[in-house]
């Protein structure tokens, strides 16, 4: 194994999560509410964040089958990273130029910068097994991702002093400074990217394809897996479940400043509670790994679903920066876990000899899942006039899932799969 490769490697998952942290979770919403967004009542300013985060994932989703071909099936994985990185670092440092008012422009920028994170990871994921032979593979991919909330939590870190001592640092005003921290994760990311495209290349000879080809290649793959996948009763029944708690894990963390902001929580405490979820989920992801194996997985994901509808009906009251602060600890202790815990479940439901396939799909359906809790956020939003009614609404979608949950067996699941692979 080339361990300059694999550093090189690990290094874009340092780079690429500053985008995940300051740009998705963290200071761009808060932006968005505040500045672009800021002329509209709160309730619209975050309704139309939520159709934005819709927008964005249903563009990903669209994509997902033909970027997921290309990286099969092309030989030109590190070109494409490359595209699909710039595109995300110069929708960051355009977002320079938003001003008062310029929410369509702040929306239209996010979208492409999401479009950039999630087609370059498609192939920044096929690289790993081109890199780290199978019995060291978990391994190199833990340490990727230990690397990418290392990185994204380091940057945002930074973020905080340019933003709260914005005058030590020669900016006029508040603004200026967050302007300067969108070009910060332009920077970060393409600087921290260099060492994959400089060290890792493509093969001399490029496999040619119309974007045709890998469609039609892509969505018939997807559609394949979805047969297959009939034929097993419990994965099913577990794979409509995920959709639904997923949904409102991802909601929570894609909504949780800009509705902490409409409530009147100052931007400072907003984005620090969010850095605080970030290394408090470190920990407690190993935590949670093994209080599973102690309890059985599904026992460990409803404990955790279960503390989601906690923070759910305890957001709908928080009134200050120390309830958001308290919630954000709450939610780092089981958001990693929980999103572990559910895909090893998964695993262990579908058979051995196709786990690449099926895994491919859960990424692609949990993209098209993942629309509908920001979408019903803003619906619920504008037609209510009230943000902590639609935070409430998110209840559902935990609700939902976890009854759906219920009715899984995980033990005849897996022996299903386990009669296929045998």
């Amino acid at each position: 194994m080339n361990r300059k490769l694999v550093r090189s490697w690990q290094m874009y998952d340092w780079a690429n999560s500053a985008f995940a942290t300051t740009m998705l979770a963290a200071v761009l919403p808060i932006f968005y509410a505040d500045v672009a967004a800021g002329h509209l009542p709160d309730y619209q300013a975050s309704s139309y964040w939520g159709f934005t985060q819709t927008i964005a994932m249903i563009a990903v989703a669209l994509m997902a089958p033909i970027l997921g071909a290309v990286a099969d099936l092309s030989s030109s994985k590190v070109r494409f990273l490359r595209v699909f990185a710039y595109l995300g670092v110069l929708s960051c440092a355009l977002l320079f130029f938003a001003g008062q008012g310029d929410y369509i422009y702040v929306s239209a920028l996010f979208i492409l910068g999401t479009i950039g994170f999630s087609g370059g990871n498609t192939f920044y994921d096929s690289l790993l097994p081109e890199i780290a032979p199978v019995e060291v593979r978990d391994d190199v991919s833990a340490q990727g991702y230990m690397f990418g909330y290392i990185g994204g939590g380091a940057l945002l870190a930074l973020n905080i002093v340019m933003l709260e001592k914005w005058d030590l640092f020669g900016f006029p005003d508040k603004i200026a400074a967050t302007q300067a921290v969108f070009v910060s994760v332009a920077i970060w990311w393409f600087v921290f990217s260099i060492p994959i495209f400089r060290n890792m290349k493509d093969p001399k000879r490029e496999t040619k394809q119309s974007v045709g080809f890998y469609a039609k290649h892509g969505f018939g793959r997807v559609f394949g897996t979805l047969r297959k996948i009939g034929k097993y009763p419990e994965l099913l029944k577990y794979l409509v479940a995920f959709w639904f708690f997923n949904d409102g894990i991802s909601t929570i963390i894609s909504m949780a400043a800009i509705y902490g902001k409409t409530i009147g929580i100052e931007t400072t405490h907003l984005i620090v509670a969010l850095l605080i979820t970030q290394f408090v989920g470190i920990p407690f992801t190993f935590a949670f790994g093994k209080l599973a194996v102690r309890i059985g997985s599904k026992r460990s994901l409803y404990i955790s679903l279960s503390i989601y509808v906690i923070v759910v009906l305890l957001g709908y009251f928080m009134t200050s920066a120390l309830h958001f602060y308290l919630l954000a600890f709450i939610v780092g202790m089981v958001q990693g876990g929980s999103q572990a815990v559910a895909r090893s479940i998964y695993s262990r439901l579908i058979p051995k000899e196709r786990a690449s396939e099926f895994f491919g799909f859960l990424s692609l359906s949990d993209k098209v899942t993942a629309s509908l809790g920001p979408a019903l956020f803003g619906i619920v939003g504008l037609l209510t006039g009230s943000t902590r009614t639609a935070i409430l609404s998110i209840l559902a979608f935990f609700i939902i899932g976890i009854l759906l949950l219920t009715r899984v067996n995980l033990e005849k699941g897996h022996r299903d799969a386990e009669e296929v692979s045998g």
